[in-house]
């Protein structure tokens, strides 16, 4: 599939459609042909039908999409086709959704440019995760790209974030220490960072050492994360969360009504984002 030219959301046309929507709902599209309703699996292309019908229920409660792309990788060339569809479709027919390659690049420079170039220039991505590890020079690429977000990794969801992440070094814990180098680099305004939903008593003090960026936060619903703590902590005076809930949406029914059962799920987190954004 061609290249074709998107013009990319910028975060304060984010913000305009958080507040037009109240809602800071990011829905994971991570499409496991296991878990999809079976009739869908005599069409052309599985996943993109999925994820067309979930975005068609959906798109009017969410403000942001983010594809995993191990999910689409994992079907080979046909899977990176759905994804390519998928990107293309959002774009085009809902151009004030935010798009994030949940992709968790980094590598060498000359490497990290060309993952850059892969979903900002060739998909038309307004953003991408990406891993720290390897440190500035392996996100700075992906920086250098104007009105496009790079999204550390910074405090994990996962049960394993505590092997790493939390351990401390000259009595800081390693997360903190991400965040306050990744502040002082080149172009560090296109940053956000990923902070899961599970460890909520974190956010405070992250607000403290990065007070405007957004954070792209996994973990509410079926991970057990809390929306009312996230937000107690973690919003600024842009709003600036992302809150993303995949499975406990997209699978909500593997039934012939599975968009619709989507739909309702996608509601009821934004109508508590509503009461939320409404007391403040």
């Amino acid at each position: 599939m061609r290249a074709f030219y998107y013009n990319p959301m910028t975060t304060q046309e984010l913000v305009k459609q958080i507040h037009t929507k109240k809602s800071f709902l990011c829905i994971g599209l991570d499409v496991d042909l296991e878990k999809v309703p079976a009739h869908l699996l005599q069409e052309e292309d599985p996943i993109f039908a999925f994820n067309k019908a979930i975005i068609d229920a959906t798109h009017h409660l969410a403000v942001a999409y983010k594809p995993n792309t191990a999910f689409y990788e994992a079907y080979g060339l046909e899977g990176w086709e759905s994804l390519e569809k998928t990107i293309k479709y959002l774009n085009e027919n809902y151009p004030e959704i935010y798009t994030i390659a949940d992709a968790k690049r980094g590598d060498i420079g000359n490497t990290s440019t060309r993952y850059a170039k892969t979903f900002f220039s060739h998909l038309n991505f307004d953003s991408i995760t990406v891993a720290p590890y390897m440190g500035e020079d392996s996100v700075v690429p992906f920086l250098e790209f104007e009105n496009k977000q790079t999204i550390l990794l910074a405090l994990t969801s996962n049960r394993g974030a505590f092997d790493f992440q939390t351990q401390k070094v000259e009595g800081e814990e390693v997360y903190k220490k991400v965040i306050q180098t990744s502040q002082t680099w080149k172009n560090h305004h296109n940053l956000m960072y990923v902070v899961g939903a599970t460890k909520a008593e974190y956010f405070k003090e992250i607000r403290n050492i990065a007070p405007k960026n957004f954070l792209l936060v996994p973990g509410v619903g079926a991970q057990g994360g809390s929306l009312k703590e996230v937000c107690k902590y973690g919003l600024n005076e842009d709003v600036g969360l992302l809150i993303n809930s995949s499975r406990g949406i997209i699978y909500a029914s593997a039934e012939a009504n599975f968009a619709e059962a989507a739909a309702l799920k996608a509601q009821e987190l934004q109508t508590e984002m509503k009461e939320i954004l409404d007391k403040i």
